[in-house]
């Protein structure tokens, strides 16, 4: 799995706090964005985090380019709707070769590695077929794998890439999209650190646990109302 943030809003920090001090004050954001220091914006960034008023993160956004994952985890992706996302096309790219990606307990066991690769082995073997009798690729790819390794890109703003963190940055995730979310987040942290500094699931960033009986066991669970 590949994941690099591939653009972002300029100083996105200041950009948000910019926004949150204009409805408060009698200038325009040009100048107050001009006049802000680096710690008048750091402690106004972190106390807006700290309080939830996140509508001013909405002003920024971050696009992330992702590769070597599978259609499995595009699917849980897509669910996350405030985003927009571009996906490699089965229509149009071939997948004669494709690379299939392995789940770690099926490739911790080697009867159940060789089950999973000779079926691969098989369907590469059948789209070929297919398309070598002249089925159009966008037929073709319905005997395709879940397990086809795809491309997207991403592109989320601050307080939505917050939410996708807290629910899959969690231990309760599935362990694809857990590895792509978390390796998301370090690149996030390392273009806004401010922003992003207690990003991740709830029990890290609230102290608290929303996933009830479910739980991992690593804070305590969200109290229930009587």
């Amino acid at each position: 799995m590949k994941v690099k943030l591939m653009q972002y809003t300029p100083e996105p920090e200041r950009t948000v706090a910019m926004a949150a001090r204009l409805c408060y004050s009698a200038v325009g954001a040009e100048e107050l964005a001009e006049k802000m220091s680096q710690s008048q914006v750091a402690g106004l960034v972190s106390k807006i985090v700290e309080l939830g008023h996140l509508s001013t993160l909405e002003h920024v956004n971050f696009t992330f380019a992702v590769e070597g994952i599978s259609r499995v985890l595009s699917h849980q992706l897509v669910r996350h709707r405030i985003a927009s996302y571009s996906q490699q096309s089965q229509r149009y790219v071939g997948e004669h070769d494709f690379e299939a990606i392995v789940p770690p307990s099926i490739a911790a066991r080697p009867e159940a590695a060789a089950k999973f690769a000779a079926l691969m082995a098989q369907i590469r073997t059948a789209y070929e077929e297919l398309t070598d009798l002249g089925i159009p690729k966008e037929d073709a790819r319905y005997v395709l794998a879940n397990a086809t390794e795809t491309k997207v890109v991403i592109t989320m703003n601050a307080r939505t890439l917050l939410h996708f963190f807290s629910l899959r940055c969690c231990m309760r995730a599935q362990w694809e999209i857990r590895a792509m979310a978390e390796a998301m987040l370090k690149e996030a942290r390392q273009a806004a650190p401010l922003l992003f500094a207690k990003a991740g699931p709830t029990c890290l960033s609230a102290g608290y646990c929303s996933e009830g009986k479910m739980s991992c066991g690593r804070a305590q669970p969200l109290p229930t109302q009587s």
